[in-house]
């Protein structure tokens, strides 16, 4: 596990799947020179581990020793520096992009011992020069005291048609109803949890970013860092 770096600053992005954190995130964290730290692909790959293991993400105990278990790696690979997840060894990065994984991920990240499990290994993310961190609960819970916070929405709508492309692209078979239904489900289940519920901070900057260029809110974002 690495060591956490307390007085190096983070700017944590939060929001619902589809808002554009993972896309906005790793533009910033480029432009600042910052770490990155892509918190759902963390539990993703636990899910994705405890899909490949046979269990029932519903068992709570069996989940979180899962994901205390699990190895799991970011390496940057090719020319452009594509972030790639590796679990266990093996590289997960398409794998936990499905909507099964995402499913599971949403599943397993309502379990305390599972939170907990992860808590440390993504505070050791925070590194100098600083941490760009993308995630639901990164400015309420994982770095509630980091000095800059995002919350990025969208409506479900526009979020789902997002999704349906990215896949799409991918030469998979997808519906889009089919994917707005699970989108939705999703957030009732990420605002309606117990542990760390998906809402803003109350001090973040709510950016919503239905209908505006990816470029746009990357410049908001960095405005907030920035001073600007």
């Amino acid at each position: 596990m690495q060591s956490a770096h307390p007085s190096a600053p983070v700017l944590t992005i939060d929001g619902p799947s589809g808002a554009g954190k993972g896309t906005v995130a790793r533009a910033v964290a480029e432009a600042l020179g910052w770490h990155l730290l892509d918190s759902g692909a963390l539990y993703r790959a636990v899910g994705h581990a405890a899909g490949i293991a046979g269990i029932d993400v519903s068992d709570g105990g069996a989940a979180a020793r899962c994901a205390a278990a699990t190895r799991i790696e970011f390496r940057a690979a090719g020319d452009a520096g594509e972030l790639r997840v590796i679990v266990d060894g093996n590289d997960a990065t398409d794998a936990i992009r499905t909507e099964t994984a995402g499913a599971a991920a949403s599943a397993i990240a309502a379990i305390p011992a599972v939170r907990d499990a992860l808590l440390e290994l993504q505070r050791g993310f925070r590194r100098p020069p600083g941490l760009v961190a993308d995630g639901r609960d990164m400015g309420t819970v994982v770095f509630a005291d980091a000095p800059f916070k995002v919350f990025l929405t969208a409506s479900a709508q526009e979020r789902a048609d997002r999704r349906y492309k990215q896949l799409k692209a991918k030469g998979l078979a997808v519906n889009l109803a089919s994917l707005l239904r699970e989108i939705q489900a999703r957030d009732e289940r990420d605002a309606a949890r117990e542990v760390a519920p998906l809402r803003p901070a109350p001090e973040a900057i709510i950016v919503d970013t239905t209908g505006i260029p990816v470029e746009t809110v990357v410049a908001r974002v960095l405005a907030v860092v920035r001073g600007a």
